[in-house]
């Protein structure tokens, strides 16, 4: 069996993927023809290589554009890399609304150490936490098969912590501002344990002084209470000096940083 009959044949009994060892298995050539054989499917535009060693045949439906979003293949490559996962940030927030900031990539929350990703494939973005929370990820139906996302109270804590990843304060405010129909205060409290306290801590602020979300607001600062009774000032942007002019609030969160929400 040729390389372009394996592909052919995994199409036709409906393996949208396979991995450098799956060929070797039924393909009988010598490592180095066969890696070079897969190059040329490769340069052919018959498949692609969003992780070494791990190969998506590009269906009709985007022959023309010769990549395939990682949505259809996502699942089936953190089980080749055996990590748990789940779609985050940008890429999570659109589901649950908030296109205005869409990534240009698909945001990967996974655990370190960290992943190396195929220059052949620029369209994935690694993110690393030690802990991925099973509980809080919900699973969509996609193309071929499912993938795990963030739930909305977990992907608006992450839009906070991970604020540099997004694009800074101001993208992560607009993003919240969009992402807080989506979002049950009390659900956080599942969250909390995840994240930290000067997450929380940031989010409440922005909730009360950018977003307005009062009552959210006060819903929030009663369950850090509850969670965790003290807490130290802090920077809301760590890359900032402290700003001598800051106003004392009840979130303990010295504004050092100027943000608005863009127009929605």
């Amino acid at each position: 069996m040729t390389i372009s009959e394996f592909i052919r044949e995994s199409e036709i009994r409906g393996r949208v993927t396979f991995t450098t060892n799956d060929v070797r298995k039924t393909v009988n050539l010598s490592d180095n023809t066969l890696l070079n054989e897969l190059q040329r499917q490769v340069a052919r535009g018959r498949i692609q290589i969003p992780y070494r060693g791990f190969y998506v045949i590009i269906p009709p439906q985007y022959a023309l554009k010769g990549i395939v979003p990682p949505t259809y293949y996502i699942h089936e490559l953190m089980k080749k890399v055996g990590k748990p996962y789940y779609v985050c940030l940008l890429s999570a927030a659109e589901y649950y609304g908030a296109a205005h900031q869409r990534a240009m990539v698909t945001q990967v929350m996974t655990q370190p150490p960290r992943l190396k990703h195929s220059e052949m494939n620029n369209l994935l973005n690694w993110n690393y936490r030690q802990v991925i929370p099973s509980e809080l990820l919900l699973q969509k139906n996609v193309e071929m098969g499912v993938m795990l996302y963030s739930s909305a109270e977990l992907t608006t804590v992450d839009v906070v912590q991970f604020a540099s990843h997004v694009g800074g304060y101001q993208r992560a405010a607009t993003v919240l501002a969009e992402l807080m129909e989506s979002v049950d205060i009390n659900r956080l409290r599942e969250v909390i344990p995840y994240t930290t306290t000067a997450t929380i801590q940031r989010l409440g602020y922005l909730l009360e002084f950018v977003l307005e979300e009062q009552h959210k607001a006060d819903e929030l600062h009663c369950l850090l209470k509850e969670t965790n009774p003290r807490w130290k000032t802090i920077l809301m942007d760590n890359g900032r000096d402290r700003n001598a002019n800051g106003k004392s609030n009840r979130w303990h969160v010295n504004m050092n940083t100027n943000i608005e929400i863009d127009e929605l």
